[in-house]
């Protein structure tokens, strides 16, 4: 008999809460085979099977909270079902709704109440991806006629739906509440003129993505000229431990993304030592990442300076909040085309306002603003860049 165990959680993190079992009491498991995911803080963890056997007994049922190296199952070590190994043997197509999908996928398939049997997956060995469920949707709505409602029967139907928060939401409620409660926060604004940057991408664009394998965009020159403006001003590449002001020589710079879990920041680390290409290439990695649930602990974990862009979604100006124990957090919204007035004449140009929020106990009115029109300077003329002026 094999003891299934939580795995070791890292010192940061206290307990786990058990996520979904993909596996009942009964079922025959394949050695690495996924059993059951584990939902911390910051991540989630696959935890596999160490051997092929039968699941004999689930410990921890799901929403369980469970510590680390507690007990979760017991798996009776066992050769597979003759019936079984016909089935791998064949290489006959997956039946439908056996398919195995993402954590991120099967979540959207439960918030949207639809059953996996009915859609058939495209991926790779039958997997069911995003685009599946979006079309299956899709292809629901449009075969549906809408009823005659009765008004009465409705209003009398109607209920709400309570379920429980998840860890990382929890988490992000508690960091939210603790930044407005322990900082003495303030935010400041400018506007750039994108034109330049705009002109650049499209005239490397090509050039660019033959040469490296990935598309020029905007995080990159964002990346650049905050790790710029952190060198000139250490106060805001700073932190506050009690009584004392710790400033960091290294340039450990935090992303926000936005995943089906949840908003998490991972890391980008060691920014001024990274060219554009790298910059890219490290953005879309943890992207990709963080919307398949598959982000790390250490990739989450320190941070000296957070950079979240709005603008994806459409928002137009916004007052960030910070990312303790972070010192600042720069927000960037999106490139609206604006009459602007240069040189005396009115001219439409691509505008984006930049948001500074700052903890006021450490950053004085002359570093923000300071800091803040130097990320616009660089933006506005990325030769700067280069040249260090």
């Amino acid at each position: 008999m094999i003891e299934v165990l939580v795995p070791e959680l890292p010192e940061s993190v206290a307990d786990a809460t058990v996520a979904t079992w993909h596996k009942q009491p009964g079922d025959f498991v394949e050695r690495d085979e996924v059993l059951v995911e584990i939902e911390t803080d910051k991540v989630v963890l696959e935890v596999p099977a160490t051997a092929s056997g039968i699941l004999k007994e689930i410990i921890e049922d799901e929403g369980a909270t469970v510590l680390s190296k507690q007990l979760l199952a017991k798996l009776e070590e066992a050769d597979a079902p003759a019936a079984a190994k016909e089935e791998a043997a064949a290489p006959a197509e997956a039946p439908a709704g056996t398919a195995d999908a993402s954590p991120s996928v099967r979540r959207l398939m439960l918030e949207e109440g639809i059953d996996a049997r009915d859609i058939k997956g495209s991926g790779k060995g039958g997997v069911i991806t995003r685009e599946d469920v979006d079309n299956f949707r899709t292809s629901k709505n449009k075969n549906e006629t809408a009823p005659k409602v009765d008004i009465v029967a409705a209003v009398a139907a109607r209920s709400d739906k309570r379920v429980p928060m998840t860890r990382l939401r929890k988490r992000v409620a508690e960091r939210l509440l603790e930044a407005k409660n322990s900082t003495a926060m303030l935010t400041t604004f400018n506007e750039v003129n994108m034109k330049p940057i705009m002109d650049l991408r499209k005239q490397y664009q090509e050039v660019f993505e033959k040469k490296h394998g990935i598309r020029l965009g905007f995080m990159s020159f964002y990346i650049k000229a905050v790790t710029e403006a952190l060198k000139r001003y250490p106060e805001v590449n700073a932190a506050i431990d009690g009584t004392d002001i710790v400033y960091h020589n290294f340039f450990d710079i935090s992303i926000a993304v936005s995943t089906p879990r949840g908003l998490v920041t991972p890391v980008l680390r060691d920014t001024d030592t990274l060219s554009v290409a790298d910059i890219e290439k490290g953005i879309r990695e943890l992207a990709i990442k963080g919307r398949d649930g598959k982000l790390t602990v250490d990739e989450m974990m320190g941070g000296n300076f957070t950079v979240t862009n709005g603008g994806v979604f459409g928002s137009l100006l916004s007052t960030p909040i910070i990312n303790p124990p972070q010192a600042a957090i720069l927000g960037m919204h999106k490139i609206q085309d604006r009459p602007m007035a240069v040189n005396g004449e009115v001219k439409i140009l691509p505008m984006m306002y930049l948001a500074l929020s700052y903890d006021h106990r450490l950053i004085d009115g002359k570093e923000s603003v300071g800091f803040l029109v130097t990320i616009k300077e660089l933006l506005e003329d990325p030769t700067r860049l280069l040249l260090d002026v």
